[in-house]
């Protein structure tokens, strides 16, 4: 599931430009494991002409990346997906997608400094790719909330089920997500501000 444009990109365009009215901006990742829709959500959701990195995927992979149960894929990001979406006339979202590739994993210090929280995306039939990429979040102490995106005949569990296989606590979202359909990937990245929101309101308990 990926986005390319074939436009060359030559620089910033005048309808690239930040409304007049946004007062704020907030960078947001788009994380997961290799070939779960990073690239295709910035792409279906951004209202800019995204920039991709992406490049064929060539022999020097074989051995190195897991490509089961996504044989098929033929490009992969190398370094990073970029959009952005303004969800208001105030506020502005600065996605940065990241390479789902183990050995490209170093760019991520990079990709998430600065960044306010994060979304998952999913695969069911491959939920084993999103273990490593969940637990780096967690050690960042980044907030997250998990989308699992829609593959054509991609098994269905319940939520209760994917939080245990997933190892999530009760308080981080569990959605469903087309990241081909520019709406519900708005929707997805309002349930990451919702969540956002929520968590600076919540009182520390005192041990």
């Amino acid at each position: 599931m990926d986005y390319r444009t074939s436009e060359t990109l030559v620089g910033p365009r005048s309808e690239d430009a930040l409304p007049a009215s946004a007062a704020a901006a907030v960078k947001i990742v788009i994380v997961g494991g290799f070939g779960v829709g990073k690239t295709t959500m910035v792409g279906s959701v951004s209202e800019i002409r995204p920039l991709t990195t992406e490049e064929t995927m060539t022999q020097a992979g074989v051995g190195v990346d897991d490509i089961a149960g996504v044989e098929r894929k033929t490009e992969t990001t190398v370094a990073m997906d970029f959009g952005r979406i303004s969800l208001n006339e105030q506020l502005v979202l600065y996605l940065f997608g990241t390479p789902g590739q183990e050995r490209f994993w170093f760019l991520w210090n990079g990709l998430f400094e600065g960044a306010l929280g994060a979304v998952v995306l999913i695969d069911t039939r491959r939920l084993e790719v999103s273990f490593d990429v969940l637990g780096r979040l967690e050690e960042r102490g980044v907030p997250f909330v998990v989308a699992i995106n829609a593959f054509p005949g991609a098994p269905v569990h319940p939520v209760d089920e994917l939080r245990a296989a997933l190892d999530l606590p009760d308080a981080v979202p569990i959605i469903d997500c087309d990241a081909r359909d520019r709406g519900s990937s708005r929707d997805t990245l309002l349930t990451l501000v919702s969540y956002l929101q929520h968590l600076t309101t919540v009182t520390p308990e005192t041990p």
